[in-house]
């Protein structure tokens, strides 16, 4: 196993403090990518397998990563928001939220979105330091990670001076109301043994948490249903038994639409959340996906 040594920093933007941790890539190929985990905006940290194992595998095949420990959405709405049940080795959402609560600052949207674009702009600093190119930079993130992702893919392209060379969206949410899933889907959700569903009850109140009263139709907020021409060459990846496909299928179509180089992949047989799986099947696959994507648009816009 390739040793990745990590390092830790505190950065500054929308008025907050954040964390970032740095995996230099152990043998450099110039590739270079800011990842955002998942957790409903309001839990997760460095130490999640889908932000710490996610970068120390995409480390270990070339890619320098800077994972983000972006400010959380404030839990006091959290009594209201029917979360589902805990993934198969993973504490309970209420568990890990209580764990990081109280001395932890939290702000809602767009505290996390702004400094997703202030980890990618940092990274595109010290992109020679980590044995990279500032204009190929990717951007990706999981679940609301992929929202993150997603909205500051966004917000670089309308600032004009530095777009990511592409965006990886693993099983993303990019609309504050689900679209309906069709018969295939909705069947598949009825049949999950685990019972992790996320209905769209609880993906309305999660959204509006995070919102914290701005406006739904924020493009930054949730990407979906705006002009997506101009955005970076994107992956997306949908997980099978899962609610939130029909959100990433839907922003496929409307990338497609317009112009934007996309690659959208189902892991078949796979449910939300599966980068969390250290055993799961289909996590290797996707970030042996991942990789491959990042490096040929990479190559692309060194080109």
């Amino acid at each position: 196993m390739i040793t990745i040594a990590t390092e830790d920093l505190t950065l500054t933007a929308a008025g907050y403090d954040f964390g970032i941790r740095v995996y230099p890539a152990a043998r450099p190929d110039g590739t270079l990518l800011v990842w955002l985990h998942g957790g409903a905006f309001i839990f997760g940290d460095l130490d999640v397998p889908e932000a710490d194992a996610t970068s120390r595998h995409l480390a270990e095949h070339g890619t320098s990563v800077v994972s983000v420990d972006y400010t959380l959405a404030p839990i006091d709405a959290l009594a209201s928001i029917p979360l589902p049940p805990p993934q198969e080795g993973m504490p309970a959402p209420e568990d890990l939220v209580k764990a990081l609560g109280s001395g932890r600052p939290r702000a809602p949207f767009p505290v996390a979105s702004l400094q997703a674009v202030a980890a990618f702009d940092w990274l595109a600093e010290h992109a020679l330091d980590l044995g990279g190119h500032a204009r190929a930079v990717a951007i990706g993130g999981a679940s609301a990670g992929g929202n993150l992702a997603a909205g500051a893919a966004l917000r670089l392209r309308d600032r004009g001076e530095n777009v990511p060379s592409a965006s990886c969206l693993i099983y993303p949410v990019l609309h504050p109301v689900l679209p309906d899933p069709d018969e295939e889907l909705a069947a598949k959700v009825a049949a999950l043994t685990s019972g992790f569903d996320m209905s769209p009850e609880a993906t309305a109140a999660i959204g509006a948490n995070y919102l914290g009263g701005a406006p739904a139709t924020d493009r930054y907020a949730f990407p979906a249903g705006h002009d997506p021409r101009g955005l970076p060459p994107t992956l997306i990846v949908n997980a099978d038994a899962d609610r939130l496909r029909a959100s990433g299928q839907a922003y496929a179509a409307e990338l497609a639409a317009a112009g934007v180089d996309v690659e959208v992949a189902l892991a078949h047989g796979s449910e939300h959340g599966f980068l969390n799986g250290l055993e799961d099947p289909h996590r290797a696959a996707v970030l042996e996906r991942t990789s491959r994507f990042i490096h040929e648009r990479a190559a692309a816009a060194r080109a």
